[in-house]
């Protein structure tokens, strides 16, 4: 039987990627994202495919389109939580609030609005895999990105919490930390980005991942070493390390 794929923030970038690579695969696909255009446009080439321009914020409009699949569909057997926005924050400037809380909405609520319509298919099925995208920003606060490394800290613990909730329950939570990946979002990043690999790679390594339903994974593997690393770094070692780093434009 074909695989049945949700993914979130599926218009461009890892999720656009992650679509490509499923289609390939001849997966039933449901796609989710907020540019209708650009969703229309990579639906065009793809075949078995459903979409729903909608914002993960927005929990009603996500739980509908989760109906929509199922009714037309069944029960997905894979949901990826991809969604994610970054901006450049500091919390001196009254006005970055509000992208504060754009961050958090879209990277941690966003994640639980996609799970939650179908969570309980997936138990009275008994399988099935939630797959949040996380970062390895949430190791540790980034000067400058504050508000990323804190929904990507939040995400891996939501993830972890939501990981335990269902075991024994069939359904498989799989927390996937990448580094760095050419998408828009890293476009104007103005630093060296170590180990930075292209949205396609990234892709072929997360449903690699997912079959194997391997729990927690960061990539690549060199990222890894390097985020254990910053991890495990005393405070002040970490403070003069970071805090001239060059830092994400506002």
């Amino acid at each position: 039987m074909p695989l049945k794929v949700v993914i979130s923030g599926a218009s461009s970038g890892l999720g656009r990627a992650l679509a490509q690579y499923y289609a390939g695969m001849g997966a039933t696909l449901g796609l989710i994202a907020r540019r209708g255009d650009l969703l229309e446009a990579l639906a065009a080439g793809l075949s078995n495919t459903s979409i729903y321009t909608a914002d993960v914020r927005d929990a009603p409009a996500i739980h509908a389109a989760a109906q929509d699949f199922m009714c037309r569909h069944g029960c997905p057997d894979i949901v990826i939580a991809n969604a994610g926005i970054s901006r450049g924050t500091l919390t001196e400037y009254a006005e970055d609030s509000e992208v504060f809380k754009d961050i958090l909405a879209t990277n941690v609520i966003g994640m639980v609005n996609l799970f939650q319509p179908f969570i309980a298919a997936m138990q009275a099925a008994r399988q099935g895999n939630f797959v949040g995208i996380a970062s390895v920003a949430g190791y540790r606060g980034l000067p400058g990105g504050s508000a990323y490394s804190a929904s990507k800290a939040a995400a891996i613990t939501y993830l972890e919490s939501l990981r335990v909730e269902m075991h024994g329950k069939g359904v498989s939570v799989i927390t996937i930390c990448p580094g760095y990946i050419v998408t828009p979002m890293t476009t104007n990043n103005p630093f060296y980005m170590p180990f930075i690999l292209t949205a396609e790679d990234v892709a072929e390594k997360v449903a690699r991942i997912v079959e194997n339903k391997k729990s927690f994974t960061v990539i690549p593997w060199q990222m890894a070493i390097v985020a254990q690393i910053l991890k495990w770094l005393p405070n002040f070692f970490y403070d003069r390390l970071f805090a001239k780093a060059p830092r994400k434009p506002r």
